[in-house]
C-alpha cells in the first residue's frame, strides 16, 4: 500500500466508536485527517487527540469544506456515519428515510463529489463502513438491514465500475463492535452480537491489513465469511437458521 504520510483523510461519525479509531489509526500513519460527527464537542476532542481539523456536522454535507481544510485534495473518504435504525416494518416512515439518508444517500453524495477529481488525477480510495447486516441481516432492524445491504452495494457497484481507473473501495463488515451502536441495539443486540463483539481498534487493523492486501471485502470478524457462503449457498437453511434466533429473541422479550 502506498504511503498515507501526508495524505488527506475523512473520516464521518468520527467523535466516536469505530469512527474515531480509524481517525487514529489514519492519524498514526501520518494522514491529516478531518473529523466530522454531529456532535461537535466529540468530533473537536477527536481531532484535537490526532492533530486533524473538525468539522462537526451533517456527513451528506462535509466534502466541500473537508477539501478547503484539506488544500483540495481527499484523498481517502471513510463514510463511516450509521444509524443503527431498530423497527419492523411497520416503523415510521420518518425512521426508514433517515436510515436510508444517512446509512446510503451520505455515500452516494460523498461519491459524486469525489470521484470525479479521483477519476481526473487517477486514484482515490473510499471506505464504506457497512456491517455483516449487510451481508446478512439482523434480527429486529428491518430498517438498518435493508440500508446496510443498500450500502453495501454501492460500495460494490463504485468498486466495480471504477476500479480499472485507480478507484480503490473498501467495505468493512464486523459484526458486534463494542460502541455506543451496539449499546443501542438492546436486547437483540445482546444476543446476537455481544458475545462475539471486539474493539473499535480491531476494525481499524482489520481495514489496514486489508488495505495493504488490496482487498475490497474487509471482515473483521473472519467467520462471516461462511455465513455469507451459506446465505448464499443454502438460502432456505440460512433463513431457517436466523429465524430460530428471531424465536429465541421473540422468547427473550416476553
Amino acid at each position: 500500500m502506498e504511503s498515507l504520510q501526508g495524505k488527506g483523510v475523512v473520516v464521518t461519525g468520527a467523535g466516536g466508536g469505530i469512527g474515531a479509531a480509524l481517525a487514529r489509526r489514519f492519524a498514526a500513519a501520518g494522514a491529516r485527517v478531518v473529523v466530522n460527527d454531529l456532535d461537535a464537542a466529540r468530533a473537536a476532542e477527536v481531532a484535537a487527540e490526532v492533530g486533524g481539523v473538525a468539522l462537526p456536522g451533517d456527513a451528506s454535507a462535509v466534502v466541500a469544506d473537508a477539501l478547503a481544510a484539506l488544500d483540495g485534495t481527499v484523498d481517502v473518504y471513510c463514510a463511516n456515519a450509521g444509524l443503527a435504525s431498530g423497527g419492523t416494518e411497520a416503523a415510521a416512515e420518518r425512521v426508514w428515510a433517515d436510515a436510508w439518508d444517512v446509512n446510503v444517500m451520505a455515500h452516494v453524495r460523498a461519491a459524486e463529489a469525489l470521484v470525479p477529481g479521483w477519476l481526473e488525477r487517477g486514484g482515490g480510495r473510499f471506505v464504506s463502513t457497512v456491517s455483516a447486516a449487510g451481508l446478512l441481516t439482523m434480527v429486529g432492524a428491518a430498517p438498518y438491514s435493508v440500508t446496510k445491504h443498500g450500502a453495501y452495494a454501492f460500495a460494490e457497484w463504485l468498486s466495480l465500475t471504477y476500479r480499472h481507473r485507480g478507484v480503490k473501495v473498501h467495505a468493512i463488515c464486523p459484526q458486534g463492535v463494542r460502541t455506543d451502536m451496539l449499546t443501542a441495539a438492546g436486547s437483540a443486540g445482546e444476543l446476537v452480537l455481544a458475545p462475539t463483539a471486539i474493539e473499535p481498534e480491531d476494525v481499524a487493523e482489520a481495514l489496514f491489513t486489508g488495505m495493504a492486501e488490496d482487498r475490497f471485502l474487509i471482515l473483521p470478524h473472519p467467520e462471516v465469511a461462511g455465513y455469507y457462503q451459506a446465505r448464499a449457498a443454502t438460502p432456505d437453511k440460512w433463513l431457517t437458521s436466523m429465524n430460530h434466533i428471531q424465536q429465541k429473541w421473540e422468547a427473550s422479550e416476553r
